[in-house]
This record gives C-alpha cells, structure tokens and sequence, in this order.
C-alpha cells in the first residue's frame, strides 16, 4: 500500500464526508467507512472507528460556525441528544439479529432520498415560523423525536445525521440551517460516544490514516459550514440536495 494512495483515498474520502457533515450534519461513516473498507482493505470495525472519530471535530467546527450565525438550537439539541444517546443503547441491544448489510443499505437509502427531498421540495421555513412553536411543545417534541431517531440508529447501525435533519425539517418544522446547524450539534457528542466505544473495544487504528481522515475531513467541513451559513434557503437546499444524491450515489457504488 503506497503513501500516494492511501493520500488519495482519505483525502477524498475526508472531502466527501467534510461536505456532507458541513452542508447537512450528514455523518462521516456513511462516507469514510465504505471507502478505507473498499480501497484500503481495512477491517470494518475499525473502518467506522475513524469514521466515527473523524466525525467529532468536524462536527464541532460546523456547530461552532453555525452557531456563530446563530443557527443552532443548544436547548432543544440538548435534550433531543440525551433521548438519541439513551434509545441507541436500546435499539442496539433489540437488533443483535439484524443482517449487517441491511445497516449500511439504510444509510444509502435515507441519504438519496433526502437528497432528492431537498432539490425537489426545498425546506423554506422562516426562522419567525419556526419559533412560532410553543416553547413545552418543542421539548416534548425534542424528547419524542429523539427517542425514534436514537432507538432507529441503534437497530440499524447507521443514518443518524440524516435522520435528525429529516425529522428536524419535516417534522419539527425548523428552518433548515438552525436544523443542520442543531444536529451537528448533536452528532459531535454521538460521534465521540460511538468512537470511544469502537477504540476501547477494537483497540487504535494506523494513526497515519486515522489523522488524515480526521484533519481532511475537518477542513472541508469547515468550508462547508462557512459557505452554508452565508448561501440563501433555495440555494443551499439544492447544493445540500445535490451534495446528498452524489454521496448516495458513490456509497452505494463503493460498498
């Protein structure tokens, strides 16, 4: 395995995965975990323990930034992370039978149609609209939603980020950078949970491709979240729906 590949592979691989965490809170594993199993004959395990952990500064970086443009929702993430940390325990522990490529299927799966979703019914709630809702309402809804999105995530391993951003567009109704912007939020600590758990298990990864992935996909989504939070609502639904159907589209080709 040269130095030149294994240069290429995480680069692209922390490109895609930056773009997708910055635009639409997507998580690094459906991108970075197929591509170092497909070009790098890595172990899975460990695969989505670099995922996982290249997950966390990224996702942080694009919190930050969304938070600094004001798109973020602290309370409500809080709450709606604590449901999805406990109900992914429990969706684990109820799927000890389910098939593994049936996780990494629904993860292409949700990516695509959401994808679609954007491009063809842009999200266009108003910040104004969004906090029309009554403040109790929105924790009971937070609580509810997070137990779905956590016990989800747990039984079928995968699509976390992108389930928050449907139910946070589609169902809580909220303006679609304070959604990507809140479930970024979310995914920094899930993701930390998730690859604390992989590496205490697993053991550590080839720190050369582990820091590649972490620092390539760090830059791009930080320049992700930068262009997002500038970008217009019509905008940044097609380049975010655009960016989730290309990404669909290159998993379902390398896994």
């Amino acid at each position: 395995m040269t130095i030149l590949k294994i240069l290429l592979i995480t680069f692209f691989a922390g490109m895609g995965a930056g773009l997708g965490t910055g635009f639409a809170g997507m998580s690094a594993a459906a991108v970075i975990s197929p591509m170092l199993i497909a070009f790098l004959d890595m172990e899975p395990y460990m695969a989505v323990g670099i995922a996982l952990s290249s997950d966390v500064l990224a996702s942080a970086v694009s919190a930050y930034t969304y938070g600094k443009n004001k798109n973020l929702d602290i309370k409500n993430g809080l709450i709606m992370m604590i449901t999805v940390l406990l109900f992914t325990v429990v969706g684990s522990y109820v799927a000890r039978l389910v098939p593994s490529h049936t996780m990494g299927n629904f993860s292409v799966f949700m990516t695509l149609l959401l994808g679609i979703k954007f491009i063809v019914k842009p999200v266009m709630t108003t910040k104004e609209k969004m906090n029309e809702v009554d403040a109790k309402k929105r924790v009971i809804q937070s609580i509810v939603c997070g137990m779905i999105i956590g016990f989800i995530c747990g039984f079928v391993g995968a699509g976390g980020g992108m389930m928050m951003l449907l139910i946070l567009t589609s169902v809580l109704g909220y303006e679609l950078k304070t959604a990507v912007g809140t479930s970024v939020f979310i995914m920094t600590f899930t993701a930390l949970t998730g690859a604390v758990t992989h590496f205490a298990i697993g053991g550590l990864p080839n720190p050369f491709i582990w820091i590649l992935c972490i620092v390539f996909t760090f830059i791009w989504a930080r320049i992700a979240a930068l262009f997002a939070n500038k970008a217009d609502a019509k905008t940044l639904n097609r380049v975010t729906g655009a960016i989730l159907v290309i990404l669909g589209i290159a998993v379902l080709f390398f896994s």
